[in-house]
């Protein structure tokens, strides 16, 4: 399916690697110019010429920290400037912090993990937004977990800082629709990231069972709604967020798509 989008641009937050570079690669795919902003240089250059070679776009990158106002500033010029507008902002950038429950966290644990998971993303929206509401075209799409809606109460705070992305994205739906601007949120769950991987390994470690053998134990144990029965793909969270992005879903606006292979039991 031609999507449409090759006349149009998209910033992605965390665009470096995991499901962030699997979202910016996907709209590379379907030929958007890029900006993909992260904190690590090195990773973040290689990034952008892996997918300008692979798809023959263009990909600015910016080293950003998106809890640094001066960085959120400098991301927001370089990217207008760079590009001349911001057709699609996907806020992929998040952390799951230190797992733990109440009492296994302090306030400024969850104030950190705040901050980015939540307070960038509206500071960041809230510069782009604007330009999108001029041209009277745009899209913004906030990558958000399956935790958002299902909670867990050993990942607490990740759990609430979503459970606010997905509001947040839920409210902003309804002020600039009017204006042609669309929001949706992207909810995955347990997606084979490198981050997940090297998490899987480690327990697999800890336990003296494979790297196979964890992963199905972590499926039912603590996964067990995961009807498809296996880890998802980046790739299939980047190809929902390139149809979100393009006009074939020009009638979805303040909704959240779960990417969880059946894994939040609720409808």
């Amino acid at each position: 399916m031609n999507l449409g989008l090759d006349d149009k641009t998209a910033l992605v937050t965390g665009g470096s690697k995991g499901i962030g570079y699997g979202c910016a690669e996907a709209l590379a795919a379907e030929g958007c110019t890029l900006a993909i902003c992260a904190r690590h240089r090195d990773e973040l250059e290689a990034a952008a010429a892996d997918l300008e070679a692979a798809h023959d776009v263009t990909v600015e990158p910016v080293v950003a920290d998106l809890t640094a106002d001066d960085d959120l500033d400098r991301l927001v010029e370089h990217t207008t400037q760079a590009l001349g507008t911001v057709d699609v902002l996907v806020n992929n950038a998040g952390t799951v912090g230190t797992p733990g429950g109440l009492q296994d966290n302090t306030t400024q644990d969850w104030r950190d993990l705040f901050e980015l998971n939540l307070f960038a993303v509206v500071t960041l929206t809230r510069k782009i937004v604007p330009h999108m509401r001029e041209q009277g075209w745009g899209r913004v799409i906030n990558i958000s977990s399956e935790n958002g809606t299902q909670p867990y109460p050993d990942m607490m705070a990740y759990s609430a800082s979503k459970g606010a992305l997905d509001n947040f994205g839920k409210a902003l739906s309804k002020e600039v629709a009017e204006d042609g601007v669309l929001v949706n949120t992207v909810s995955p769950a347990f997606i084979e990231t490198p981050l997940v991987n090297e998490m899987m390994a480690e327990s697999a470690e800890a336990q003296g069972v494979s790297v196979d053998e964890m992963v199905e134990q972590f499926l039912a144990e603590r996964r067990p709604h995961i009807e498809v029965g296996r880890p998802g793909d980046i790739d299939e969270v980047g190809r929902v967020v390139a149809f979100l992005a393009s006009e074939h879903a020009s009638f979805v606006n303040g909704s959240n798509y779960r990417v969880d292979g059946g894994s939040v039991a609720a409808m």
